[in-house]
């Protein structure tokens, strides 16, 4: 794979909040790539927040969220191929109960390796998806993507964008 380092690494803040309490919610982010000079973004590290779920007596409640390449109908985990990462957050009480147990699972925030990055976005953009469950507010999912602009030659370019595109749910 050839990729020329075209920047220095560069953080991108990001965040998506539910339209309305337990609503899919999806937010688009544009990195500005230059798709006429093949260029690509290396995804380097990913930190994550998500909101904690509402204490709501004698009901189990929960927050999703990922990080996708494309557009997705629903919060991803990492058995989809466009998903960099995920999150939830959950409480769970029985009925009439009044005090919960909460629960946390989360993508790793880096591989326990030394890979030389974690992904390509070879479109223009990603996207975060947020949803909660029987919650009583809107609910936030923040990140920060860390990475570099690289110039890919021309069949890499191709085959990293028709396999973004490819993985689309």
């Amino acid at each position: 794979m050839a990729l020329k380092k075209s920047s220095e690494i560069i953080s991108i803040g990001c965040a998506v909040t539910e339209s309305a309490a337990n609503t899919f919610t999806q937010q688009q982010i544009d990195l500005q790539l230059n798709p006429l000079d093949q260029e690509v973004f290396v995804v380097l590290a990913v930190n994550s927040d998500l909101s904690s779920p509402d204490v709501v007596a004698g009901t189990s409640t929960r927050c999703q969220a990922s990080i996708s390449t494309t557009s997705r109908t629903a919060v991803g985990d990492l058995r989809n191929s466009n998903v960099l990462t995920f999150a939830q957050n959950d409480i769970r009480m029985g009925p009439g109960s009044i005090e919960g147990v909460p629960f946390h699972r989360n993508a790793s925030e880096t591989p326990p390796s030394d890979l030389p990055y974690l992904a390509i976005i070879a479109t223009n953009d990603f996207f975060l998806q947020v949803v909660g469950t029987a919650n009583t507010s809107a609910k936030t999912f923040s990140a920060k993507l860390y990475g570099y602009r690289a110039k890919a030659d021309a069949a890499t370019y191709a085959a990293l964008t028709q396999s973004e595109l490819l993985s689309a749910n």
